[in-house]
């Protein structure tokens, strides 16, 4: 994951932004205004920064042109307005901003706004990586002989009746006890599989499980399942 510089004079835009992308598993740093900027910019050495526009000591735009002006501008810059004119989001990009948000941001539109600026960021170190869905061996071989790779499929296993009413349980919970026991079993299950598959992150468990995150997080507790924070606290 990346170390994100988070720039905004808002408190609560700072705590929001901060929330998500920790869920996502990214560091993050925080400036109130562009001399905390300056200041987490050389200490943090950051990945990427979400830079807003419209601030009190000085503005986004202003501190972009400096970090250029320095050769400080080796990393993704987001700028981030709820203000901002077209001329303004054009002048940041020229002077070296890689995209522009406008408030109020949508999460959907952030998250893939930074997976594609760290992606760009790191774009100079990318290497080629052997196909996941091949064996080492036999990706070399293809690449050898330019035919195409095929993998058997296993044989076929003898079907079993697995049904509930020929094993007692469904899975691992059984079915010979009280319903709210078996309901609180089939719910763990369910919200670790999400939770594992989206690598802890709430944020996108809160969408695929359709649960506001303050009512995910209160079942979480209620099941005994540790969140993402608490994990890496």
């Amino acid at each position: 994951m990346a170390r994100i510089l988070v720039v905004d004079d808002e408190v609560g835009i700072r705590e929001l932004l901060s929330e998500i992308l920790y869920d996502e598993g990214h560091t993050v740093e925080l400036a109130e205004n562009a001399a905390q900027a300056r200041t987490a910019r050389l200490r943090a050495r950051p990945d990427l920064v979400l830079l807003d526009i419209w601030m009190p000591d000085t503005d986004g735009v202003s501190l972009l042109k400096e970090w250029g002006s320095q050769g400080l501008l080796d990393m993704p810059v987001i700028m981030m307005s709820g203000h901002a004119t077209i001329d303004t989001a054009v002048e940041a990009t020229r002077i070296g901003a890689m995209d522009f948000l406008e408030k109020p941001i949508t999460l959907q539109r952030l998250l893939k706004t930074i997976a594609s600026g760290l992606a760009r960021g790191r774009a100079p170190q990318a290497v080629a990586a052997t196909p996941v869905f091949a064996p080492a061996a036999l990706a070399a071989s293809a690449a050898d002989t330019d035919r195409p790779v095929t993998i058997p499929a296993a044989a076929p296993a003898v079907p079993e009746d697995t049904s509930p009413n020929a094993t007692g349980s469904l899975g691992s919970i059984s079915l010979d006890q009280p319903l709210r026991d078996a309901r609180d079993e089939f719910e763990r299950i369910y919200f670790e599989y999400h939770l594992g598959r989206e690598n802890h992150s709430m944020t996108r468990v809160s969408e695929k499980t359709g649960l506001e995150r303050t009512h995910l997080y209160r079942k979480l507790k209620q099941l005994g399942i540790e969140s993402a924070r608490k994990r890496n606290a």
